[in-house]
């Protein structure tokens, strides 16, 4: 694996929290402000960038700061590590109610992109990138606009969305049509679009908007 292995614990309902165990010289990275307590022995720092690519240097370091900045996100990911003796744990909360969902990266392909503020921690190794939407309507239309959060890697990674969460596996071809705007996240190889909201009467009429969102597998 390219990823720390970690081990987690997903706590409470409303507002959730996951508990990451880590063995020694293990590192959890994480969103700034994320974390919620850790036991003695787990040092902290504030970095530019998700350490994934370690020698990439300070240009490196610079890019990835100004790919949080398009996508609202503190320009600092805060790299937790088991400094100590025997595994430790660190826990990180949800910013608001919802759902924590975990990803295990390297069963899903190795590739996720999600709405911009879903991140919330993941093993070290992790790649936090931008998506660009190249499809114009999709980007105007389709609710997520035209920046999105791409997470690479084949270890454990956390994600948060408001609300519920409904986990659906298209096969090829298979397509689903989504209210704009309730998309969470999808695996990298679905293609996501829009289309009418049916005709013109209920393009008006209808409740739903001009436009839905359409993704397409498999994924």
């Amino acid at each position: 694996m390219k990823c720390h292995e970690v081990d987690f614990e997903i706590f409470g309902d409303d507002m959730q929290i996951v508990e990451v165990e880590l063995d020694p010289q293990e590192t959890v990275i994480a969103e700034a402000g994320a974390m919620n307590y850790m036991e003695d022995g787990i040092g902290f720092e504030a970095k530019m960038g998700d350490g994934s690519n370690p020698s990439g240097g300070m240009m490196a370091s610079l890019l990835s700061v100004g790919k949080r900045v398009l996508t609202g996100e503190s320009i600092f990911l805060t790299h937790f590590t088991n400094n100590g003796q025997g595994k430790k744990r660190v826990a990180f909360t949800a910013p608001y109610p919802g759902k924590i969902i975990s990803l295990n990266m390297g069963l899903i392909g190795e590739e996720l992109i999600c709405q911009k503020d879903a991140f919330l921690c993941a093993a070290y190794g992790t790649s936090t990138d931008i998506a660009f939407q190249k499809k114009l309507g999709a980007g105007f239309f389709g609710g997520e606009g035209f920046i999105m959060q791409r997470l690479s890697g084949d270890g454990m990674a956390f994600i948060h969305m408001g609300g519920s969460v409904v986990k659906k596996e298209l096969q090829a071809g298979e397509v689903l049509r989504v209210d704009t705007g309730c998309i969470g996240a999808f695996t990298g190889n679905i293609d996501y679009d829009i289309e009418r909201a049916g005709g013109l009467k209920s393009m008006v009429f209808g409740g739903e908007g001009l436009f839905l969102a359409t993704l397409r597998g498999p994924g």
